[in-house]
This record gives structure tokens, sequence and C-alpha cells, in this order.
């Protein structure tokens, strides 16, 4: 992803690596409390967004979202199939089991 957003014309400087972000909640969680981000822009496939902004919501966390092309018909019934459990997972994990992400570590300053 960061060679295509550099070949893109985004400037290395300007991204910063999440390397921890294991799952979409422990991404999301960690957008606010590692990088002190509390306005974020979410781009995945719809169906991706969606939970993703589920949990966005749940933290306080001020999100849009972009939905890029989804995955091609060939994909489709597994996508669904594992979307509808992933979303079931993430209320699980946000209501039920109050989910942590698997690691925090230690805040990062980003200063664009």
């Amino acid at each position: 992803m960061l060679q295509a957003l550099i070949k893109l014309g985004v400037p290395k400087e300007a991204i910063t690596l999440d390397y921890a972000g294991f799952r979409t909640l422990d991404s999301v969680v960690r957008c606010k409390k590692v990088f002190g981000q509390n306005k974020i822009i979410i781009i995945s496939q719809r169906f991706h967004v969606e939970r993703a902004l589920f949990i966005a919501k749940k933290y306080g966390i001020e999100a849009i979202g972009y939905a890029a092309l989804s995955p091609p018909e060939s994909y489709s019934l597994k996508t669904h199939i594992r979307e509808y459990f992933a979303k079931t997972k993430a209320i699980i994990d946000l209501y039920i089991i109050h989910k942590k992400p698997k690691f925090l570590g230690e805040k990062v300053q980003i200063n664009h």
C-alpha cells in the first residue's frame, strides 16, 4: 500500500504506517489512542467501511467512509459470509466482552 500511495504522488513523509493494526478494531482504536486522531477518513470496500464506522462511533471518533470497488463477483458469497460473522463479532467485542486492541503501544505524534 505504501508503494501504491507513493506511486500515486502522495509524499512519503505524509504517510504514517500502522504496524499493529491486526484487525479493524485495532486499527480504528489505535487511530485515536496511539495516533491521536479524533477525525478520520476510512477507505475500503463498502462492507468493511460500514463495520469500521460502527467501531469509530463507539469510540467517539468522527469518521466518514469512502467505498472502494468491491471484490469481483467470484468472491461475493465468501465475502458476504465472512462479513456476516465479522459484524457479529464486532457487536460482541464492543458491547459484550469489551475487547481491547491486541497491542496499543506508545503514542505516535503525527505532524501532517
